[in-house]
């Protein structure tokens, strides 16, 4: 490799610098002193707080600027227990936060102590050393910041609620999204305007090649869509892929090492967990309300969200459950309707209008009034790739022009929305760390010829235990405070209910001062190779149950301190 400014430059393309593999396989770029694996949250925010490091820095995305069908066929994965969505697995510049909802929320300081009823290790970080780095993520990418995901930032609005309930056993988990919602790609793309900050699209690593003894990763292969392959060498690499393929890039280097790199002790794919989701339960209301925005939802000084019901720490350790949560969603004469989920999706698509009106209800607090103003996108949300999967949404619409009226006045006129008589539970569980919950090389080739990650996760018996108590808790608290009743049967149902991915893949290179319970250390190095790095979800041993994101930037953040710390070792000029 060429220095500043120098021959290598004629590699290229385009205005903000993409050197593309499928120009000139045949001919490396040299040997750069950091090579980052995926270009989502966790890898462009490692580059972006390196970019002025004084090294030379890649990053290499499976995908390209847009959706493309060839990437897309390499999201495949094939499952048992809960079903892994192809669409959580984007392979695309800015990489999940090209698909996200934005919302987002702190892990609680139990999810970071050693619990007794989980068998395996806890985090070797406490909670508070992450607080510097939340609130880094929050000042410099765009997401809330401790302060707001405090339940007491929401307090005021607890003044505009018809019910204003004191818990015994349960507490208030508050989470928020910021408007617009980030996407890591749009917003940081210019770090590769820079001399030593090289992006590579359409470059598929299939894996890491490790010198005799698999203590030191010498190069990643490389493949494109066109059928060309070329080795990129590096002094050091992460791998920020995700939690099912940083497993399966591990795996599937085994050239040094049959069982892959890092797996001496089987522990690389294990340990997978998820945050199983779904509805369950219906509070029927003795009164009925209309506002409720504290946990029906709303809109505030740009940011969207609601807070969630948790047992408390206390009652969570007393009885030995997990950190599940709940979500309460109005059911209104709309709800469900696929015309209105259509036409949020078209709002939402319409950018200008959106963020203009988002913009004129800052100052005020604005009560949302269908489950998808805020929270994960949904299929329908998912699936839209050219225009004619847009003008698709206006056949719903004016198939289901009655309840979408409905809607659209409730949002027009501020005290539009009918009464409320029953919530719905939308629930979030907390999974606890298995071993036999995994992600293994299956015998399916994917379109390179490479075997396809095989995922099987599935709910335990302590999982589940936690929610039943969680609704068991709920159902005592609102009939004492003479809200309503719950309706749920948790604990009889024959077939576990609550079993949708949340696209929250965790924990399969979970972070541990012990090579034998873990993959990396609190550094998240690989044990056993001194120069390979994961980054995202997959380095969690235990997943809370608040959405990832926020941590995988905190944590990210922290990474690159300890890389930048290292920048000697790595070739500061």
């Amino acid at each position: 490799m060429t220095g500043k400014g120098g021959a290598r430059r004629m590699w290229y393309v385009v205005s903000i610098m993409i050197f593309n593999p499928k120009r000139d396989p045949k001919n490396g770029p040299g040997t750069y002193d950091l090579c980052i694996i995926g270009s989502g949250p966790a890898g462009l925010t490692i580059a972006n707080e390196l970019k002025d490091a004084g090294i030379t820095l890649c990053v290499l995305e499976s995908g390209r600027h847009k959706k493309s069908s060839g990437a897309d066929k390499l999201r495949r994965v094939v499952c048992t227990g809960v079903i892994v969505k192809e669409q959580s697995r984007e392979r695309i510049f800015g990489g999940a936060s090209t698909v996200w909802s934005g919302l987002s929320s702190l892990l609680d300081t139990v999810d970071f102590e050693q619990r007794s009823f989980v068998k395996m290790p806890g985090w070797p970080i406490s909670r508070a050393s992450l607080h510097e780095y939340y609130t880094r993520a929050a000042e410099q990418y765009g997401f809330p910041s401790p302060g707001q995901l405090d339940a007491r930032y929401l307090a005021p609005l607890r003044v505009r609620s018809e019910w204003r309930p004191t818990w015994d056993s349960l507490d208030e988990k508050v989470f928020l999204a910021s408007s617009p919602v980030k996407n890591f790609g749009t917003d940081l793309k210019k770090i590769f305007e820079k001399d030593d900050c090289d992006l590579f699209l359409d470059a598929t690593v299939m894996k890491l090649e490790a010198a005799p003894g698999g203590s030191h990763a010498v190069s990643a292969l490389v493949r494109s869509s066109d059928g060309s392959r070329f080795r990129l060498e590096a002094k050091r690499f992460v791998a920020a892929t995700g939690g099912i393929e940083n497993a399966r890039l591990l795996l599937n280097s085994n050239d040094a090492h049959p069982s892959g790199l890092g797996n001496a002790h089987g522990q690389v794919g294990r340990y997978l967990m998820n945050h199983p989701k779904n509805y369950y339960g219906v509070i029927v209301l003795n009164k009925p309300v209309k506002e409720l925005p504290y946990y029906f939802g709303h809109t505030k000084e740009g940011l969207a969200g609601y807070a969630g019901l948790r047992l408390k720490e206390r009652a969570q350790k007393e009885k030995g459950l997990l950190n599940s949560y709940v979500r309460f969603e109005p059911l209104y004469p709309w709800s469900d309707s696929p015309g209105i989920e259509a036409f949020v999706t078209l709002v939402r698509g319409a950018k200008p209008l959106m963020n203009a009106w988002l913009k004129s209800k800052k100052a005020s607090v604005v009560p949302l009034r269908d489950y998808s103003e805020t929270g994960e996108r949904s299929e329908t949300q998912h699936e839209l790739t050219s225009l004619t999967d847009w003008l698709k949404l206006f056949g719903p619409v004016l198939f289901h022009i009655v309840p979408v009226c409905r809607y659209v006045w409730s949002r027009l006129i501020e005290k539009g929305a009918p009464p409320v008589t029953r919530i719905r539970l939308r629930n979030f569980m907390e999974m606890e760390p298995r071993a036999e919950n995994r992600v293994t090389l299956g015998s399916t080739k994917d379109a390179y010829g490479e075997p396809l990650p095989h995922v099987h996760h599935e709910c335990s018996e302590l999982d589940k235990r936690s929610l039943i108590e969680l609704h068991r808790v709920l159902g005592r608290e609102v009939a004492a405070l003479g809200f309503g009743r719950l309706e749920s049967n948790l604990a009889d149902e024959q077939r576990w209910p609550i079993d949708h991915d949340a696209s929250h893949h965790m924990g399969t290179t979970r972070m541990g001062s012990d090579p034998k319970s873990s993959v990396v250390d609190l550094n998240c190095k690989v044990h056993g190779v001194d120069n390979v790095y994961m980054a995202g979800a997959s380095v969690f041993p235990t997943s809370g149950c608040a959405n990832p994101t926020l941590t995988i930037v905190a944590l990210a953040i922290r990474l690159a301190g300890h890389l930048k710390s290292r920048s000697r070792d790595i070739g500061s000029r």
